[in-house]
């Protein structure tokens, strides 16, 4: 206890005379970065994580096949929870005396939890609804209106009702989850239902139970439905949705995962060389309580209970600063977004706490471990210095630790593995060229003049110093680079992948007796070359011969896929779309039926190459075996499937064609036109769920990029504090230099000479590092294309190599600006 009392009066007279300053400030900007970039961070995840909730109209959707029962309905009604429903089934809707299979949607009031419909007036004007239709009223989606030939204020007949069109639906919180559906769409107020007199036993009818509210409430409701679904129930999450939307929302955890990652490996570079600097000197003080008779033991517990107060209160300083730096940055991130961000939760806190103390028993305990070994006889003489065996331990323990919360904190094994390989190697390779550079100093220092003679001597004189000051500053540059090639190059490469001239229609259900008058049709509108795709439903029966149904698969997505219908094609692979990342591809047209499966499809059901896959076509069985797994871009929007099989596999079987166009969108007769020709055709209108994803990705570039930016600012903050670690021996060195008549622009020139050759050298290494582990992240991480740019690199290098040079200089303006007495008194 009694040294524990000693440890905090210590403290305080550091403090006092600026002695752990610089430890402190580089701990508290080291919690502050990892802290605030977390609060950010989770903010933005949940604000997007509701922002995608919005494309299920809620948190979480119960689906079935016939009326939900009374405990999924009493625990949607839970505290914490809202909750309301809709049905849906397809019917014939009119319009005059047009006629249409549609899909009619009846809406419980409160629709949607999330998100918003986007409709369509009679002054053309678009607006977001505030409720459900009216009872009375009928809404219509755009091709819907289209194929119906409908203007707002006709009467829509929907079974025995009849119904005004009020407006038009451009955009419905839904679509993205599931846009095969048959146009046009009717939307009515579930009130309206049963006047309607088409719910009668045997309708087809799909009941949706749509809940949300906070977090632990719909976790808490999702749990329990999962134990509590009957036959013909399904939980919905935003998961769910198309792949193109989880493939958006997955990106942008990863890049906001490589944010935080950025500001660990800060921390840990200015820690590391602010506690060096706090260990250097307090060796002539341990030296003298060695001369006093201070045991062993005494100055482990009196100096590691200081590190560990100093700790706690860096943390506690760099969370509450972060805290408020957060709280401005939501303020104008919110209206930028157009969400709402969550109010900040305490994870981050806990992240901040344990970046901060692991980085400090990472590279604070082994100097201060050292402490008690350091001989009586350096009072005499400073070359002295103690060595501590268990020291490495701890320091390799600690460094353990420490890239185990990285790997955790990315949350992705491939993210993770790759910052942290190379960090290491980029370490190595800075260490290797210092180790060379001063080898080449100590031949031609004697040769040169003047104050570049005298910097060139300081960098060769400390070799130890000079290594660990390349190693350190040419990874923080390396970092911050590595910043820079994200921000410029690979978000650009994000909002890129999604093509301009994406297709925007999807025409569904061409029999193959009319491919030949369609293609013509959409050749006479200067529509390119589409391509028909042959589309045949089936249903998965047997798995290598053996008989399979939806309970032989593990809740959720993979019970989800086994249960419904598949949509079956055939036809060569050789597309750009398309990528064969496991087994071979077909040649020609094999005797026996073979089968191509998306690589994320088939470790969902478990299937692997080799496997037999039976279906059942209308009553007909047919089977193949697996022959390759594929990767597809379904960025492309292209029309993809699941599962291809070989050409001429599937000749026989009933089934229609598909194809993909890009219509101009103020095209509005396109889809009349069309279906005036071939009224048995759908054509699904896709521009919403492009809005949407491009709106996602917008949002989260707008994320990523406020978040790097701040990352950007603590990184340069991180990095002068890093600097100014190894002040003391400059200072001591320009005293002596000052009383041996050195004037202050000769100190200056000499400490430019260091500088810029540490610099140029940490610069070069940092941008060619971070260039390579740009494209690797690029590549393996974010499953985007990556050119080199050299041009960039170059840039870069001579950039960070510059802030270098400015933060040497800042960090030690007191080495030439101080007198020379004061220097000597206070460090000889």
């Amino acid at each position: 206890m009694k040294a524990l009392m000693l440890a905090w009066r210590q403290l305080r007279r550091d403090l006092a005379a600026g002695e752990v300053r610089i430890l402190l400030a580089a701990l508290m900007l080291a919690v502050m970065a990892v802290s605030s970039v977390g609060f950010i961070t989770d903010r933005a995840e949940r604000a997007l994580a509701q922002g995608a909730n919005a494309l299920l109209g809620g948190d979480s959707v119960i689906r079935a096949d016939a009326p939900i029962d009374a405990p999924l309905r009493e625990a949607a009604s839970a505290p914490g929870l809202r909750s309301t429903e809709t049905l849906s089934f397809p019917t014939m809707v009119a319009v005059g005396d047009q006629f249409r299979l549609g899909d009619l949607r009846a809406l419980g009031e409160g629709f949607p939890l999330r998100g918003a419909f986007r409709i369509r007036d009679a002054d053309g004007s678009e607006h977001d609804a505030g409720a459900v239709p009216e009872p009375g009223t009928a809404w219509l989606s755009l091709a819907g209106a289209d194929a119906l030939g409908a203007r707002i204020g006709d009467e829509v007949t929907v079974g025995e009702s009849r119904l005004r069109l009020a407006a038009l639906v451009a955009q419905e919180p839904d679509a993205a989850l599931d846009y095969f559906n048959t146009a046009p769409k009717v939307f009515v107020n579930l009130a309206d239902l049963p006047a309607t007199g088409l719910v009668q036993e045997g309708s087809r009818i799909t009941y949706r139970l749509i809940v949300a509210g906070d977090a632990t409430a719909v976790a808490g409701f999702d749990a329990f439905a999962a134990d509590h679904l009957g036959r013909g129930q399904h939980l919905e999450t935003a998961a769910d949705a198309r792949p193109e939307i989880r493939n958006a929302l997955d990106r942008a955890g990863r890049f906001l995962s490589l944010a935080a990652l950025v500001a660990v490996v800060l921390a840990a570079v200015a820690v590391a060389m602010a506690a060096r600097r706090h260990g250097d000197r307090h060796l002539q003080g341990a030296a003298v309580m060695r001369c006093l008779g201070a045991s062993q033991r005494t100055l482990v517990v009196i100096h590691a209970g200081e590190l560990l107060l100093l700790g706690l209160l860096g943390s506690v300083l760099g969370v509450i600063a972060a805290w408020g730096l957060q709280a401005g940055v939501g303020a104008a991130l919110g209206p930028m977004m157009k969400l709402d961000l969550p109010a900040a939760g305490w994870r981050p806190v806990a992240e901040g706490f344990a970046v901060g103390l692991t980085v400090l028993v990472a590279f604070g305990v082994p100097p201060v471990l050292a402490l008690r070994r350091v001989p009586a006889l350096r009072v005499l003489r400073r070359d002295l210095d103690p060595t501590e065996p268990a020291a490495w331990a701890v320091a390799l323990a600690a460094i353990a630790g420490l890239g185990t919360l990285m790997w955790w904190k990315a949350g992705s094994a491939a993210l993770g593995t790759a910052l942290l390989v190379g960090v290491a190697v980029t370490l190595a390779v800075l260490a290797g060229l210092a180790w060379v550079l001063l080898a080449v100093l100590r031949r031609l220092r004697g040769r040169l003049r003047g104050p570049w003679r005298f910097g060139l001597a300081n960098v060769a004189r400390r070799p130890g110093v000079s290594i660990a000051q390349v190693a350190s500053l040419g990874l923080g540059l390396m970092v911050l680079l590595l910043l820079g090639f994200v921000r410029t190059d690979l978000l650009e490469r994000w909002q890129q992948s999604l093509p301009a001239d994406a297709p925007n229609r999807f025409i569904v259900n061409v029999q193959p007796d009319q491919a030949e008058a369609v293609l013509g049709f959409l050749d006479g509108r200067a529509l390119g070359e589409p391509v028909l795709f042959p589309m045949i439903r089936a249903r998965l029966m047997a798995v290598n011969g053996r008989a399979v149904t939806g309970a032989d698969f593990p809740e959720g997505r993979p019970r989800h896929l086994a249960e419904r219908e598949f949509n079956l094609s055939q036809g060569a692979l050789e597309r750009d779309d398309n990528r064969i990342v496991a087994g071979t591809p077909w040649q020609g047209t094999p005797a026996a039926p073979e089968l191509s499966v998306e690589v994320g499809f088939a470790e969902a059901l478990g299937w692997k190459l080799g496997d037999e896959i039976g279906f059942d076509i209308a009553g007909a069985p047919f089977a193949g075996r697996i022959t390759s797994l594929r990767e597809v871009d379904w960025e492309s929007f292209r029309p993809n499937f699941f599962v291809y099989a070989s050409p001429g596999a599937l000749d026989g079987y009933a089934g229609s064609h598909i194809t993909a166009v890009r219509a101009d969108a103020d095209d509005r007769r396109f889809t009349a036109d069309l279906l005036r020709e071939f009224p048995n055709l759908s054509v699904v209108d896709i521009d919403a769920v492009l809005a949407q994803l491009r709106g996602t990705i917008g949002q989260v570039s707008l994320v990523v990029e406020s978040v790097f930016l701040f990352a950007l600012l603590a990184g340069v903050l991180v990095l002068l504090a890093a600097v100014s670690a190894s002040q003391d021996e400059r200072l001591l060195e320009g005293g002596v230099m000052r009383v041996l008549g050195g004037s202050r622009r000769q100190l200056r020139w000499a400490q430019v000479s260091e500088f810029a050759t540490i610099g140029l050298l940490a610069g070069a290494v940092a941008a060619i590092a971070a260039m390579v582990l740009a494209g690797v992240i690029a590549t393996q991480v974010f499953e985007l294309e990556w050119q080199a740019d050299p041009g960039l690199a170059v840039t870069g290098g001579l950039a960070g190599a510059l802030a270098a040079l400015l933060a040497g200089m800042a960090a030690t303006r007191r080495v030439a600006a101080t007198p020379p007495s004061v220097t000597l008194r206070e460090l000889g």
